[in-house]
């Protein structure tokens, strides 16, 4: 929930350029400050029940976390239309068709 209000406020801050600053300090916070380390993604969550490392989770949480994962963003969804009902103009600037972001990055390159 907090990634994704992280993501459309710095939008509708009018900061179109920091939401990838944003959402690495969001991530690198909640890694380093929290004892679950972000699993912020259901595909990292069972990934981690086939780790061994400190950050892996036993086999049994998976379902859990993952539950935890959906209902945080049906809660952020609410969130975020509550909190900026104009969302569909915000999600223009945070969603890129993919041909637009391939362009964008080859620009960049380019330019570099």
């Amino acid at each position: 929930m907090g990634l994704l209000l992280v993501i459309f406020g710095t939008v509708r801050s009018g900061q179109g350029a920091a939401p990838p600053f944003a959402v690495g300090a969001y991530i690198t916070g909640a890694y380093f400050f929290t004892s679950s380390t972000s699993f912020a993604n259901p595909a990292v969550t069972v990934a981690r029940a086939l780790s061994d490392t400190f950050a892996g989770i036993s086999p049994g949480s998976v379902v859990p976390f993952v539950m935890a994962q959906l209902v945080g963003a049906a809660v952020a969804w609410s969130a975020i239309r509550i909190l900026y009902p104009d969302m569909s103009a915000t999600a223009d600037v945070v969603l890129l068709p993919h041909e637009q972001a391939v362009r964008e990055t080859t620009t960049a390159r380019l330019f570099r």
